[in-house]
Order: structure tokens, then sequence, then C-alpha cells
């Protein structure tokens, strides 16, 4: 773990037993545009997949354009705040970008999230979804995302394929309603998000009390809130196109739902009780 100031990006990437969709997320990273790929990094978050996962990054780092650290712990289950935690203590970058290994990002992603990046703010993009179907046909014809054109999103709409026509519009970074919600935890998403990683530390990263699947990215956004580091909307900037998969277990979403709830109430909780200090 460095200092921060270093002008390195962490692209922070949580996976498990999906290799096929972390194949496309990591072909996206490499086609970036207006970058330095020499101040970029990527982690691999892997919450415990089997060796068809680990196979795949030893396969594409050799002629990756930046460096990839696959961070890995056993698999007890659902343990998603603990393996970012991991990876943000092995990573270097003074900025932090987190997406899912399901989400592929556009060629001018890590470049927009650069130009939104503002002190006291963390920013909170959004997610174009895709349908079964055409996910099925992503993952079998290897389709590239990140390089479609605007007719052709067009027509993926018309067909009912994606559920957004016009995230490939784009506004400028500073405008005013950025900040219209900035208070509102509800609506960040934990697949598409960029913080500093002073701001992360801050608030002991993700609290790895939350047993399972279920508002641990919320608990996350509540504390910065608290911290006085407020959301800035990166619509029309920075989407994701998150591919379709079967749904987590939520067996332990209710009691999760009152813990957040504790967590919005006093405001004074701000650092995560078990988190990123465990690693640093």
């Amino acid at each position: 773990m460095s200092s921060s100031n270093n002008g390195i990006i962490s692209i922070i990437i949580s996976t498990y037993n999906q290799p096929d969709y972390l194949k496309l997320t990591l072909q996206s990273i490499a086609k970036q545009e207006n970058i330095s790929f020499n101040m970029l990094e990527v982690l691999i978050a892997d919450d415990g997949s089997q060796d068809d996962t680990s196979n795949l990054i030893k396969e594409l780092i050799p002629s990756y354009p930046c460096q990839i650290k696959h961070i890995w712990h056993e698999d007890l289950g659902f343990r998603k705040s603990a393996i970012l935690n991991k990876a943000v203590a092995a990573s270097v970058g003074e900025y932090l970008i987190f997406i899912d290994g399901d989400c592929v990002i556009p060629a001018d992603y890590i470049s927009s999230q650069l130009k939104l990046r503002e002190t006291g703010y963390f920013v909170a993009g959004n997610r174009v979804l895709m349908s079964k179907e055409y996910t099925t046909e992503i993952l079998r014809e290897n389709i590239a995302l990140e390089s479609l054109h605007k007719l052709q999103w067009i027509v993926l709409y018309i067909k009912k394929s994606t559920n957004k026509l016009l995230h490939f519009v784009r506004l400028p970074p500073n405008s005013n309603w950025r900040k219209l919600r900035r208070t509102n935890w509800r609506y960040p998403k934990g697949c598409n998000i960029g913080v500093s990683r002073d701001d992360y530390i801050a608030v002991n990263g993700y609290d790895e009390s939350f047993s399972g699947w279920g508002h641990e990215d919320a608990d996350f956004f509540v504390r910065l809130l608290h911290n006085n580091i407020y959301i800035k909307d990166g619509r029309f900037s920075v989407p994701v196109f998150h591919l379709w998969h079967k749904l987590n277990s939520r067996e332990n979403e209710e009691e999760n739902m009152k813990r957040l709830q504790h967590r919005i109430d006093d405001k004074n909780l701000i650092t995560a009780k078990l988190g990123l200090s465990q690693y640093i």
C-alpha cells in the first residue's frame, strides 16, 4: 500500500467464478483511450473463484497494457467487503475506481472518471443493463460493447436488448446538476464508483461485519457522507454495461438492512469496525 499523490489509478474489479464475464471486463479496460497505461493498475478482487479465473488472468498478463494483480481468498461464502479491502491494501493508486467483473466499460470511461474527480466528492456512475438473451450472445460472440457505435445502441434499445438509450451522450463533468443528489445514498451502485484513496482510508473501507449479500455498498456510501464526502452524479459520463446474471442469495438482506439503518441514524458512525485497517 502506497501513499497518495503518486498519480496512479487503481481499477479494482470484484469477481467470483465468472471468468467469461471477467475477460470482457479486462478487454474493455485494455481498450481505454486518452490515458497513460503506465499510470494504471488493475486489481482482481477475487472472492474465492476456482482455477479457471486464475488461468485466465495468467493468460492475459504477458500482453496486457498495464499491471494486473490477482488478489484471492478462500471461498467461505459471499465476502465481497473483505476482498475489496484486501485489494485496496495491495493497491498503490491515489484514486480508486471500483467496478464489478460482470461489467464492461466504454473506451472513455477512465478518462471521464478523472474529469469528474473532485475533492470532497466520490463519483457514482450508472449502469446500463443487458438482457439475458443479449448477454448470452455477447459471451458467445465475444462482442466488444465498448466498441459499439450510437446507431448500434439505438437498435439494441429498440430490440429491448438494453434498458437505456442515451448513455452514449456526454455532458460536462462539472455541471451543477451533478451535485443535486449529493446526499442521496440510495442511488450509487457499488459496481461503478470512483473515490480517493484518502477518503477510503478515512472511513476504514468496507465493513466486513456485513454478512452475506446486501447493503454493504450502501453502508460504505453512508459512512462517506457522514465524513462529509458527498456524491457526484456520473450519469452521461461514466456508464458501465452490466451483463445479465442470476441474483445472489438474499438470505441475509433483512439483517444487513437493520445494520444499515443503524448506520444511517448515527451520524457519528464513520469508520468500519472491521475494515481496511486489518490489512495495512
